[in-house]
């Protein structure tokens, strides 16, 4: 069985590692990999479209004609491989690679291996691998984490990895329903996942594993303006679904 992988791009004409995502594709044909492009203004689409040409039988690029944000990026390519019978495993990676695929390899083979998870993900908070950020983005994210554990209540590390793989089985509950914002929809994922299994059970489904690597890539696109405005999303967030309004399809 194949695992499907989902890069949401926005703009990342000048960031796409070409040869690398030609040379995982070429070499590992278990995976399939689902470029989305998320109304890119750049030549986005012009890049992976000719990045599909090297490896077409598991190279698939799908054109969102309108920017909606990663969220909706990611929903879109979870719905387009959940139709593909061959596919048992389905994730997303950043399309920066700042999680290489090494890594997500590893993810993938844990997942395969410990038959009691469906979701693994990675973590940059445990371990002792190449982490590399700047020091306002570490400060930045550790005031984000302690606010989403109060959301949670569950002992999750990092939430916003941008490495994560399910089995195919949970795709419907983590998936199903439109996610309340473009970026931190990770969050919305744990709650989920947290509603459906109980509190009790949750940790023992799920793993957070430590990555060997991680590295910023500069050009970020999340905002000074997006940055100021996710404690009151992460209010939002908790709000909605302690009351139980999660916007449907």
């Amino acid at each position: 069985m194949k695992t499907g992988i989902i890069i949401p791009c926005y703009n990342e004409a000048n960031r796409l590692d070409v040869n690398e995502f030609i040379r995982f594709a070429k070499e590992n044909k278990n995976y399939h990999i689902c470029f989305v492009n998320d109304g890119s203004k750049d030549h986005t689409l012009e890049v992976l479209e000719n990045l599909q040409q090297q490896s077409s039988d598991n190279v698939t690029v799908i054109d969102v004609k309108i920017n909606a944000g990663k969220a909706a990026a990611v929903r879109t390519g979870v719905k387009y491989l959940s139709r593909m019978e061959e596919i048992a495993y389905i994730g997303f990676m950043d399309a920066d690679l700042s999680t290489d695929f090494n890594d997500f390899e590893k993810l993938v083979r844990t997942l395969k291996f410990r038959e009691e998870l469906t979701f693994v993900y990675g973590s940059r908070g445990k371990g002792e691998g190449q982490i590399e950020r700047s020091f306002f983005r570490s400060l930045f994210s550790k005031m984000v984490k302690m606010i989403v554990l109060m959301i949670l209540g569950l002992p999750i590390e990092d939430t916003q990895c941008g490495a994560k793989v399910f089995k195919k089985e949970i795709i419907g509950v983590a998936y199903k329903d439109k996610f309340l914002t473009r970026w931190l929809f990770d969050v919305e994922i744990f709650i989920r996942l947290k509603k459906y299994y109980g509190k009790q059970v949750v940790m023992n489904k799920i793993y957070e594993q430590p990555l060997t690597r991680w590295v910023h890539v500069d050009d970020s696109k999340l905002g000074v303006k997006d940055a100021i405005q996710i404690p009151y999303m992460l209010l939002s967030i908790w709000f909605s679904y302690s009351v139980g309004k999660v916007i449907s399809n």
